[in-house]
C-alpha cells in the first residue's frame, strides 16, 4: 500500500508541475529556506497527515514536516496542524498536491465520523462503496477507516456482489448464485442485491451470506430483518442520508453502505501559510 500511495503522489506532482512551475521559478530563489504552517480553517477530523508530509518529502527529501495533530483527531478552526520547513521553492511546488489530497481525505473522514455517530447505540456498521475517485481509492478508503467506518470490497477482485444487472444477465438470482458458486474463491462470501421481499426470500433460499436491501423503505427493511432473522447479514444501501441513517440502523440491519462518503464529499478547509 505504501508503494501505491507513493505512486499516487508522484503522478499527482508530475501532473501539476509538468515542465516546470513558471511562477515559482521566476519569484523564489532555489536557495531560500523558510517555514510554512498548515492551518485549519474549519472544524474537521484529520485524515492523511502522513500523505500530506510524504508529498513534500517525495519532491525534496530534505524538507521536514512537524505534525501537531494526528489522523483520527479533531482539528478546530485556527489550529496549526503541521509545520513544513526547508526549500520554499519546493514547498511551493508541492503545496497544492499536498493540500488537495489532505483536504479530500479529511473531508471523507469527517463525514464518515458524522454517520458513525448517528448510528451509535445500534449494531449497524457504516461502510463505504466503490464510488471513489478514480486512482485515489486507496486514499479514499483509508480516510473512511480513519473516520470510524469500514471498507466494503476494495474492487471487483476481492469480493462477490451480485447486482441487479448480473441478475438480469443471468436470468435470476438463483441462476446467478449457482453460476458464482462454480468459480467461488475459497472462503469468499456471496452478497446479492435485492429490491423487494420476493428477491430477499429467493436470495435467502440460495444460502447467500449477505443480502443487500437496495433502495427499500424503512418499513420494508424492518420486514426483511424480521423475516431473515439472522440467517444472513443484511446491508442497507441507496438513498442513505444523515437525516434517515438512524432510522435505517434502528431496523436492525447489520451494515449500511453509503456512496456519499466518497463520491461527493466536501473537502476540509486547510491553508498553507508561509510564516518566515
Amino acid at each position: 500500500m505504501k508503494k501505491q500511495i507513493k505512486n499516487i503522489i508522484k503522478a499527482a506532482l508530475a501532473e501539476d508541475i509538468g515542465t516546470g512551475d513558471i511562477t515559482t521559478q521566476a519569484t523564489v530563489s532555489r536557495k531560500k529556506r523558510g517555514i510554512a504552517r498548515a492551518v485549519a480553517k474549519d472544524n474537521f477530523v484529520i485524515a492523511g497527515i502522513d500523505v500530506f508530509a510524504e508529498t513534500f518529502i517525495s519532491l525534496d527529501k530534505n524538507i521536514k514536516v512537524k505534525k501537531f495533530i494526528n489522523d483520527g483527531c479533531r482539528a478546530k478552526k485556527g489550529d496549526v496542524i503541521a509545520e513544513v520547513s526547508g526549500s520554499l521553492f519546493n514547498i511551493l511546488q508541492a503545496e497544492r498536491v499536498a493540500l488537495n489530497l489532505f483536504q479530500r481525505m479529511s473531508g471523507i473522514a469527517t463525514l464518515t465520523a458524522r454517520y458513525v455517530r448517528a448510528v451509535r447505540g445500534t449494531k449497524a456498521i457504516i461502510l463505504d462503496t466503490r464510488k471513489t475517485m478514480p486512482c485515489l481509492r486507496v486514499l479514499d478508503k483509508m480516510a473512511v477507516r480513519i473516520g470510524g467506518g469500514r471498507n466494503h470490497r476494495t474492487g471487483l477482485y476481492d469480493g462477490v456482489l451480485i447486482k441487479d444487472n448480473h441478475i438480469e444477465a443471468a436470468g435470476s438470482i438463483t441462476a446467478a448464485v449457482n453460476a458464482q458458486r462454480k468459480c467461488l474463491p475459497d472462503k469468499m462470501k456471496i452478497e446479492v442485491e435485492t429490491k423487494n421481499m420476493r428477491e430477499v426470500k429467493e436470495a435467502l433460499k440460495c444460502g447467500v451470506d449477505i443480502i443487500m436491501l437496495d433502495n427499500m423503505s424503512i418499513p420494508a427493511m424492518k420486514k426483511a430483518v424480521d423475516f431473515v432473522d439472522g440467517r444472513a447479514l443484511l446491508e442497507a444501501s441507496g438513498n442513505v442520508s444523515l437525516q434517515n441513517v438512524a432510522g435505517i440502523a434502528a431496523t436492525g440491519v447489520d451494515l449500511i453502505s453509503i456512496g456519499e462518503l466518497t463520491h461527493s464529499v466536501r473537502a476540509a478547509d486547510i491553508s498553507l501559510i508561509i510564516i518566515q
